[in-house]
């Protein structure tokens, strides 16, 4: 019986095959499309079973050539990008895919974890998995709200486990393919490499300079989640964050000192890093308004009331993390 990750070569996938890894499991289907090449390289330190591109394996699924071989799916493939538009491509992909797993999960009765999206919850302040505060911003929130909706409906009926976890601002180590929708992290760590300078957008809608803020999860936790439903066998939505909004200012602080560290320099404050110009603000941008989260953070009642129970690192601890594995 082998395990199947799906976008197993992108962020989040190749972090759980690594998690799986490390549980002693290698009998992994890794499902991607490889027409970014370079990704690749997230699973040369993993050990799978097999690797099959996302159009093969869909091909299998649906004329049943995966029946009885399959202990779990961890669905993490998508369209990612936020900025995409053209919303056939990204229902295809994040909508009608899903779907299509979710049919073969239920009738094959094993379980299917799947990569939801804070993204559902658009502009609003309240982020807690209830349909009143769902109002998605883009079409990619909306494909993950679309697929989320269809969960809902199924899950009172489900023969096998179905788990989604709205993920929250994931950052931290294999992402360094996804460009310009890498993290505000990553981004940072190579900005201030370059140039000893990180930037951060002006104040917008209300917030001060750098002040906007959001949930940032540590990638280290996302699988230990999902690796503790995994065992569980617990269904649900849930939101997958910190359940603590830190602002950019303060991850930008965390970044610049982990990088200080590393330089044997001493930390310094956000009001210090901006005095000299390590941090530097630059004009809020004219697409991004009106289609931006300024705040986000995630209400944990739910995950806590399922059985989970571990702490999640701060921004100061995650963030220092994924800068020593970057520096590497």
């Amino acid at each position: 019986m082998h395990y199947v990750v799906t976008g197993a070569c992108g962020f989040i996938g190749a972090n759980l095959v690594k998690g799986l890894n490390e549980r002693g499991i290698s009998d992994i289907i890794a499902v991607d499309n490889l027409t970014q090449a370079d990704k690749f390289r997230n699973l040369t330190d993993c050990d799978i079973a097999d690797y099959l591109d996302k159009s093969e394996f869909l091909e299998l699924v649906e004329s049943g050539q995966l029946e009885g071989g399959i202990e779990a799916i961890l669905h993490e493939g998508a369209c990612s990008d936020t900025m995409e538009t053209d919303g056939r491509y990204m229902m295809a992909n994040n909508y009608c895919y899903s779907l299509a797993l979710l049919d073969f999960c239920q009738e094959q009765e094993i379980p299917l974890l799947y990569a939801s999206s804070a993204s559902v919850y658009g502009g609003g302040s309240i982020f807690s998995e209830d349909r009143e505060f769902e109002a998605p911003l883009n079409v990619y929130g909306y494909s993950k709200f679309l697929f989320d909706q269809i969960v809902r409906r199924r899950l009172t009926s489900a023969d096998s486990q179905i788990a989604g976890f709205r993920y929250f601002n994931v950052y931290g180590p294999r992402e360094q393919h996804k460009g310009r929708m890498a993290s505000v992290a990553f981004h940072h760590f190579n900005q201030y490499q370059a140039s000893g300078k990180v930037k951060l957008f002006e104040g917008h809608g209300g917030y001060a300079d750098g002040e906007q803020r959001r949930d940032f999860v540590y990638v280290g936790d996302v699988v230990k989640v999902n690796m503790e439903f995994l065992e569980s066998r617990v269904s649900g939505i849930y939101n997958l964050g910190t359940g603590r909004a830190q602002s950019f200012n303060e991850l930008a602080a965390a970044t610049v000192n982990a990088c200080r560290a590393l330089e044997g320099k001493a930390a310094q404050s956000v009001a210090e890093l901006v005095a000299q110009g390590i941090i530097e603000y630059i004009p809020f941008p004219d697409a991004l308004k009106g289609k931006y989260q300024s705040f986000t953070e995630a209400d944990l009642s739910h995950l806590r009331g399922a059985g989970y129970r571990d702490a999640f690192a701060a921004v100061e601890t995650g963030v220092a993390d994924y800068v020593k594995w970057l520096a590497k």
